[in-house]
């Protein structure tokens, strides 16, 4: 039991393990917004120090070796540009995303699921053009019927969002995290208000 709680204790020491990085892309831009680019801080010192990224904000917490004592990157940016991808995956997540993380009939938010909006069982499929999100209520309601047999309608109808679509939906829904070093590079290139 006690070397358990050694080797528990040398992995993560208390407080490190809450310490992640922001990761930009060498445009300063985070890789993902939602979910926002972190890596733990285990990681962002391990790229620092084979070069792969620049640190350009730093905790005030440090860990230490025998022979060296390294602040907690908090803003790292990686030295080789990294494209992004043009192609969104058709996945529960980014649907969610798409449509708000709100039911798409009747704008309820919490608790989804999806729904096929032309019915599986009347030739439907499942597609960006077809599936929204939807409450369990809502779903429950139109079940295999159309949306005039259930008398419902759509917020707005369904389509596939682009991956710089998908980027500025995140930018709309934060992580509960934002350390006070993230700020400037998470909204850098937004407009500013005059």
């Amino acid at each position: 039991m006690k070397a358990e709680f050694r080797t528990s204790f040398v992995r993560e020491p208390h407080g490190l393990k809450h310490h992640p990085a922001l990761v930009l892309n060498a445009d300063y831009r985070p890789l993902s917004y939602y979910p926002l680019s972190l890596w733990p801080w285990q990681e962002a010192i391990k790229a620092a120090y084979l070069d792969r990224v620049d640190i350009l904000a730093e905790y005030d917490q440090s860990v230490r070796s025998p022979t060296t004592e390294i602040r907690i990157p908090s803003v790292v940016v990686l030295r080789e540009y990294v494209k992004p991808q043009k192609r969104v995956a058709f996945t529960r997540f980014n649907l969610f995303l798409r449509d708000e993380f709100s039911c798409q009939y009747c704008g309820e938010k919490g608790d989804l699921t999806f729904d096929h909006v032309i019915p599986r069982a009347r030739g439907g499929v499942t597609s960006w053009e077809n599936v929204v999100a939807a409450c369990g209520t809502c779903n429950l309601h139109k079940g295999s019927k159309s949306l005039r047999q259930a008398g419902v309608s759509l917020r707005k109808p369904p389509r596939q969002p682009s991956a710089a679509e998908l980027q500025n939906m995140g930018r709309r829904f934060p992580p509960n995290f934002l350390h006070t070093s993230w700020i400037d590079f998470l909204y850098w290139d937004q407009e500013l208000e005059e």
